[in-house]
């Protein structure tokens, strides 16, 4: 009996020639077929892809297989692969890193020992993962950009930091959904770095209002993304992946997702006891050990971040200090 062909590997993007606008794009190796013209109803954005999804991913399984004169990636721009209505962020997901930070900042004076720190840490996080609810707030869509624009450090930002995120993009509405009903309401994954403004994290003025992370999140461009939303049919396993984010070339976060505390279909399905998801939201599902605040080296001005996820391509963006008024 022959075996069946296997899917030809492909993946969603948003893309622009030289002086012309955004379209969605289908990418399969070095090639991108403008999905305006490929589909019959010519969807204006990606949004409008997933807007369909279940419908059209049939359609775009058929054209990822097409003998392709298409248009070469090399002479495109590439823009954040999706631009969504909501946005949803996730923090202190990553075991080894919250152990870090319990340990860092257990008191001067404390009569535990790192050792016993982290033993107290490890027994906390997995009584989170047994008992609790992932940690999610809300983010701005104004804060994507694409993964390879310059990222501008705002002039009132002293502290800015990296956060290299495995990001799920929902395919079909999802409210109240399990854990197990979750994963099928994702189409595909990406990239984010989800920077953050340390210095801005906690009020100052009060402190008992908490963390602040209007400021601290949503500056333009504080999201790059990108740069393709890969369906969820080319990874396999979503818990078995590795996040890497380098520096000016020098390693800074190297770490797998099977470090999550919550995985992705706990976060998503989390999130729509709330609220309802809608094709095209970002889930973003927290960092891993090895931030700037991590390494006492924050972002400065002409700094290149390079981050990839396994299997879902690479960002390259370079740090731009804004000019103080």
């Amino acid at each position: 009996m022959a075996t069946p062909p296997q899917p030809v590997r492909f993946a969603l993007g948003t893309f622009s020639a030289a002086g012309g606008s955004p379209f969605p794009g289908l990418v399969v190796d070095d090639r991108v077929a403008d999905l305006g013209q490929a589909l019959q109803w010519r969807p204006a954005s990606t949004l409008d892809v997933l807007e369909r999804w279940t419908e059209v991913l049939p359609s775009l399984r058929r054209l990822a297989s097409e003998a392709r004169e298409w248009l070469p990636l090399d002479g495109l721009r590439v823009h954040a692969p999706v631009a969504p209505r909501q946005v949803f962020q996730s923090g202190a997901n990553y075991r080894q890193h919250v152990i870090d930070l319990v340990v860092a900042h257990r008191p001067a004076d404390s009569a535990e020992s790192e050792e016993q720190a982290r033993a107290r840490a490890a027994e906390l996080m997995d009584r989170r993962a047994r008992e609790d609810q992932p940690y999610v707030f809300i983010g701005l869509p104004s804060a994507i950009t694409g993964p390879h624009d310059d990222v501008v450090l705002p002039s009132w930002c002293e502290q800015p930091d990296w956060e290299l995120e495995l990001t799920a993009v929902i395919g079909t509405p999802a409210h109240r959904v399990s854990p197990e009903e979750a994963l099928r309401h994702v189409a595909g994954y990406t990239i984010a770095n989800d920077l953050t403004a340390r210095d801005l994290v906690f009020r100052k003025d009060m402190r008992e209002i908490g963390t602040d992370w209007l400021r601290s999140k949503n500056a333009p461009g504080f999201t790059p993304l990108g740069p393709y939303l890969v369906p969820v049919e080319f990874v396999p396993d979503p818990s078995d992946l590795r996040l890497t984010l380098k520096l000016n070339g020098d390693t800074m976060q190297d770490e797998s997702t099977k470090d999550m505390i919550f995985d992705v279909a706990r976060m998503v399905s989390c999130v729509s006891q709330t609220t309802t998801l809608l094709p095209g939201d970002l889930v973003l599902t927290g960092s891993p050990a090895g931030n700037g605040m991590h390494h006492g080296r924050l972002l400065r001005d002409g700094d290149v971040m390079e981050s990839t996820i396994t299997g879902l391509g690479a960002q390259r963006t370079r740090c731009v200090a804004e000019e103080r008024a």
